[in-house]
């Protein structure tokens, strides 16, 4: 019986956010009228709720996720700062001339934005703006420019400094603690969004090289896809001004996590501060300015905390139904033990994407199921960054992934929505590709972790 309700409120969390309504409130305002009406049937202990007060003050007083709202901080003053737009100038100008060229470009600079900024809707909506008249006008079909622009502002999630990847690693790591303790290790092991950042290096990195592979061999096989732009001339100069403070910033930032420098809250601190310095010296952030940046800071983070609360009050209520029990029963008892228990996961993680969103994933599902694979001996760096490239797909999924939605928010009427879904199916398929790789050699996602944290 409890396990059942349990079951019931998951889908229902699930129906209603389908139908618009706000996250935060869904989770939170959907766990506590079933455990009002649990107490009134008494099917749920009410003690149970007593846990809820340390459980969001131990949420907001979370020193890893301090680096929220400074990462937030950092991506914005990046995108309003135009560091993009020169980027974007310069690299088609590079290799406009080549077949397929606007469309590395795109994925170059799309990597670096996403280095920059780790924010998913701010690289597809900059990128969608500046790239797509440019790749329509030089003849480029609409389903491989969109498809292009979608996947490549994708890779805020996996690519670090990410966002995706400091709310991730925080859960992962209370998950590895919480599977520890159920198997009565009393001095755990911890795992830290650092290490996480580390393992998606060697991913992200793949990842990027299998869409400019594929950009290259389309431009190849179909070439009437990619019109060959005239060559433009080239001021080496102004590429050198364009990339070296954005990668000098990136390089700061990740280059003090993995020498052991500072955490990622202090890294980020640094960035936001280093962003800042970049946009100040580029005469690109004054009162104004610097007033919609902050405000929007604001938005994105109270928005994320707010998700994170509402999310601390549904697994509590989840776990007091009897959910946790029920679906560890249910993973250990599946054939093939801990290989299908993690088939199944990424599964349901996979055709949730087509239906839920990235942040509601991480903090519905990812809590649940976390502990329980861990627990089987699943090691907690891989599983990460298996579960953040899964996420990512969440993006590019139709009909409700978040960057279609972006794109088409921005793109000219002209450009079908069924242009954009066929045009990121190729890299849904390369998305899936690099998480059998992962699969098969989990030490893509591990060996850099183990070699600079031995």
């Amino acid at each position: 019986m409890e396990g059942t309700l349990s079951l019931w409120l998951f889908a229902a969390v699930c129906v209603l956010l389908m139908l618009g309504y706000p996250v935060a409130f869904t989770l939170a305002g959907t766990a506590l009228m079933f455990a009002a009406g649990g107490i009134i049937a008494g099917v749920f202990d009410a003690s149970f709720l007593s846990a809820l007060p340390s459980r969001l003050f131990g949420t907001m007083s979370n020193s890893t996720l301090i680096a929220v709202p400074l990462f937030v901080l950092m991506g914005v003053i990046l995108e309003r700062s135009r560091v993009a737009e020169e980027l974007l100038d310069n690299m088609s100008r590079l290799l406009g001339g080549l077949r397929g060229g606007l469309a590395l470009s795109v994925i170059l600079v799309g990597m670096l934005l996403a280095a920059s900024t780790g924010i998913v809707g701010a690289t597809v909506v900059t990128m969608g703006l500046l790239s797509l008249p440019i790749m329509q006008r030089a003849g480029y079909s609409p389903a491989v420019a969109t498809g292009t622009i979608c996947a490549t502002g994708t890779l805020g999630q996996i690519i670090p400094p990410s966002i995706a990847l400091v709310l991730l690693g925080d859960i992962i790591s209370s998950a590895y603690q919480q599977a520890q303790l159920s198997m009565n290790v009393f001095n755990p092991k911890t795992v830290s969004v650092g290490d996480l950042f580390i393992g998606a290096i060697i991913p992200g990195m793949l990842l990027v090289a299998l869409y400019a592979l594929f950009i290259l061999g389309l431009a190849w096989l179909r070439p009437g896809l990619m019109p060959a732009a005239e060559r433009q001339s080239f001021d080496l100069w102004a590429l050198i001004k364009g990339l070296v403070p954005p990668l000098l910033l990136i390089g700061v930032v990740l280059g003090s996590i993995l020498a052991g420098a500072a955490t990622p809250t202090e890294a980020a601190g640094v960035g936001a501060f280093g962003a800042w310095l970049l946009a100040s010296l580029k005469h690109e952030m004054g009162l104004a300015r610097l007033r919609e940046v902050l405000q929007s800071t604001l938005k994105i983070t109270a928005m994320v905390f707010m998700i994170l609360i509402g999310a601390a009050v549904f697994s509590l209520v989840f776990r007091g139904f009897g959910g946790e029990e029920l679906i560890h029963r249910f993973l250990s008892g599946m054939p093939g033990g801990v290989f299908g228990a993690t088939l199944v996961v990424m599964l349901i993680i996979f055709l949730l994407g087509f239906i839920l969103d990235f942040i509601e994933i991480t903090f519905v599902v990812v809590p649940i199921v976390g502990p329980i694979l861990l627990a089987m001996g699943v090691d907690p760096v891989w599983l990460g960054i298996m579960i953040a490239i899964n996420l990512q797909t969440s993006f590019l999924t139709p009909p409700f992934g978040f960057a279609l939605f972006y794109l088409r928010g921005v793109a000219d009427d002209a450009i079908p929505t069924l242009s954009i879904y066929r045009g990121v199916i190729p890299f849904i398929v390369i998305q899936l590709l690099v998480i059998a790789l992962l699969w098969r050699w989990p030490q893509l996602a591990t060996w850099l972790p183990e070699q600079l944290n031995p």
